[in-house]
């Protein structure tokens, strides 16, 4: 399994399995964290401010002042708590610090900034907002302007779910430890957490036998499409239906379709449902436009770009009364994007044909059609992304992509990823289409869903990434300049992947 991902139950899981390991898995923490506070301090001979709270968080952090006092490090303890740790390790450590004549403090020090601020204020457990004492030393920490490191997740941010509480320090630099934490790379987690590290801390054999989650990265993913034998033929990339583009959105099926042919389908049918629409595509000619009952018997089918919605559940569509359940209705690998989404959170017997398909069905719905399709309110979704992708799948027998800040992709199994990859240059118009033409144009090329939905979320991150490196955006970045970075990546992914 790639970099690994657990939710706050397994975690506590293992650590209960591990409550008697030697050496004390808090002083394996404690040590990891001395360790990256010595390379970030450097030598400057400056002090690092260790910030210690009143939990297991806290007991990392008197750790780490012990261990970096021992190498001549000037180290400075703000304890927040104020008495004895309640950790036997924590305790000791303290006890140690203490009879070194460790300057320890229970309000900032005064004098010069520190070279670093080692952050152990609040661990992983954290369920509510933080009170007004806590948040104003937050506030003093992020307002030093030093660098921060955070022990497991920076203070006040939510390590299931991703949502700061009131306030958060601002890391840069997160040491994680046993697995990675869906909260620290979904939602607001990677705008507070900067570098994320993990250290398993010898675990991570047990980890991986719990773990349904992974974190996705370009280096995970790009061996799972082979390169191309040279004895090959368009009709071993498959074809592929995309039907959409109603009047006045006739551009979402476009760039779509686009997308695919450049992310290798072999043959691309376009099924717009605009009466005005053009008989073929000036800029792409390659594209096949085809009346819709044509485009629905191709190979895998993308259905919603562009299509219309319906402004209430009383108001149906040709779309939705009849092409979308006939294809809802055979045996052909469908993705399921934008107006076929809102669709689906209208309609009891779409969900009902969804769940008792035997193909597989892939969705790709931002927040807010999300929350159409669980029946909730936006910002309940966006209040537990992991949550409500999983939902979704297992709820719709779906694989499933919720997209925003840390892509969520989850499987009806229970199985989850969480992207790393993307930047805002792809909060723009049109960005979905385009993932939802790479995810059909993987299908036709004989990735399985699941693999197909996580290649193609990555792939799309990674260009917006590589574009932006190359000062293509964010701001003003297109959906038609990532399809065609796309292309790039995806022959550069496969030519270092030999068969």
């Amino acid at each position: 399994m790639r970099a690994p991902v657990l939710t706050l139950g397994e975690l506590r899981e293992v650590e209960a399995r591990f409550a008697r390991a030697d050496p004390p898995l808090m002083d394996r923490a404690g040590r990891a964290t001395a360790e990256w506070a010595r390379r970030m301090a450097a030598d400057t001979g400056a002090r690092i401010l260790v910030v210690a709270g009143p939990g297991n968080n806290g007991g990392d952090a008197w750790v780490a002042a012990r261990e970096l006092q021992q190498t001549f490090h000037k180290v400075a303890v703000l304890d927040v708590a104020g008495g004895e740790p309640k950790a036997p390790e924590a305790r000791a450590a303290r006890s140690a610090f203490v009879a070194a004549r460790g300057e320890v403090s229970q309000e900032w020090p005064e004098g010069p900034p520190p070279a670093l601020v080692v952050d152990g204020l609040l661990g992983i457990g954290l369920l509510r907002d933080v009170d007004a004492r806590i948040a104003a030393l937050i506030d003093r920490m992020n307002g030093a302007r030093v660098p921060i490191l955070a022990i497991d997740v920076p203070s006040g941010l939510d390590a299931t779910t991703g949502r700061m509480r009131a306030t958060a320090v601002k890391a840069q630099r997160t040491i994680t430890f046993i697995a990675h934490k869906p909260g620290l790379h979904t939602l607001d987690g990677p705008e507070l957490c900067g570098d994320v590290v993990l250290d398993e801390l010898a675990l991570g054999s047990a980890v991986r036998e719990i773990a349904r989650g992974e974190l996705l990265s370009p280096k995970d993913v790009g061996a799972w499409l082979a390169p191309r034998k040279r004895n090959s033929h368009k009709g071993d990339f498959g074809t592929l239906g995309i039907v959409g583009g109603n009047r006045g959105m006739v551009g979402a099926a476009i760039l779509a379709a686009r997308a695919a042919l450049l992310a290798g389908a072999g043959r691309v049918r376009v099924g717009l449902l605009s009466p005005d629409a053009p008989a073929v595509d000036l800029r792409q000619p390659e594209l096949m436009l085809r009346p819709v009952e044509e485009t629905l018997e191709s190979d895998v089918l993308v259905l919603g770009p562009g299509a219309g919605r319906s402004p209430s559940a009383t108001s149906i569509s040709l779309f939705e009364r009849s092409m979308l359940p006939n294809a809802v209705a055979s045996n052909k690998p469908l993705v399921l994007d934008a107006d076929a989404l809102n669709a689906v959170a209208f309609n009891d017997t779409l969900r009902a044909d969804l769940v008792r398909r035997a193909a597989p069905t892939l969705a790709t719905p931002h927040p807010a059609e999300a929350a159409r399709m669980l029946r909730r309110e936006t910002a309940d979704v966006q209040g537990d992304r992991l949550d409500a992708a999983l939902t979704l799948a297992r709820s719709l027998n779906l694989h499933v992509v919720l997209k925003g800040v840390g892509s969520v992709c989850a499987s009806p199994d229970g199985s989850f990823a969480i992207n790393t990859t993307g930047n805002p240059g792809l909060a723009s118009g049109g960005t979905g289409d385009v993932l939802a033409g790479l995810i059909g144009a993987l299908l036709c090329q004989g990735l399985e869903a699941r693999k197909a939905l996580r290649y193609a979320v990555c792939l799309h991150g990674a260009a917006a990434d590589t574009l932006v490196a190359r000062g293509r955006g964010p701001i003003g970045l297109t959906a038609s300049e990532i399809a065609l970075e796309c292309r790039r990546l995806l022959n550069l992914w496969t030519s270092q992947n030999p068969s």
